[in-house]
């Protein structure tokens, strides 16, 4: 958090002041009035200066890239992040040497990553943002095996007109497999268990 005290001969002169130091906008700070200053007579006599405090607070994305990065660091891998962002939804997309690291056995490492990487975007954001933390591509390879498995579990369970229940999941997971299965009118998805062994169960209706 950076913090900046200016003065000028209004409250919007030394508000933009106190922007070019912290490179920011007025959007993204927070400005407190001390004093609004006075022109004084003919404006020299009695005139007083404008004084703002102005605070720039942590930009979470700034925040959860840098975690990300010191993370990695700490793993000994040297990995590019590139971040793109489309509305409330933020993708860190991790890609460099020794990467498997990060994604860890099917992706156990990486899905730790991304729900840290959530709680540091959201504990400096004003707005609840959602994180994904990518690693070469790795969340479209795991939702086409995930898309593969639910077909190949639904048939399971239509064929042996028994109920299939699938390892633990993380919730996104979770929902990509109940959304391959919607339209298959014969059986039914319900999630059981608690976190972090609640898995799915394809059930077959008769």
């Amino acid at each position: 958090m950076k913090k900046v005290t200016a003065t000028g001969q209004s409250v919007e002169e030394a508000v933009n002041l106190a922007l070019a130091q912290l490179n920011s906008t007025k959007d993204r700070v927070e400005i407190e009035v001390e004093d609004e200053g006075k022109k004084g007579f003919f404006g020299l006599f009695g005139a007083r200066k404008a004084i703002v405090h102005v605070t720039l607070p942590p930009d979470p994305i700034e925040e959860t890239l840098g975690f990300l990065k010191n993370v990695c660091v700490e793993m000994g891998v040297n990995a590019q992040i590139n971040v793109t962002r489309k509305g409330k939804n933020v993708t860190f997309h991790l890609s460099g040497d020794k990467i498997a690291l990060l994604i860890g056995k099917r992706g156990q490492t990486l899905n730790s990553l991304q729900y840290l990487a959530q709680l540091v975007a959201n504990r400096y954001s004003k707005q609840f943002l959602n994180i994904t933390v990518d690693a070469e591509d790795y969340r479209s390879r795991r939702n086409d095996t995930l898309i593969q498995l639910a077909e190949r579990m639904a048939n399971k369970a239509m064929k042996t007109g028994k109920a299939v229940s699938l390892e633990p999941m993380p919730s996104y997971e979770r929902k990509v497999i109940h959304n391959a299965l919607l339209d298959y009118p014969k059986i039914k998805t319900t999630s059981s268990g608690t976190e972090p062994y609640r898995h799915l169960v394809i059930t077959p209706l008769k």
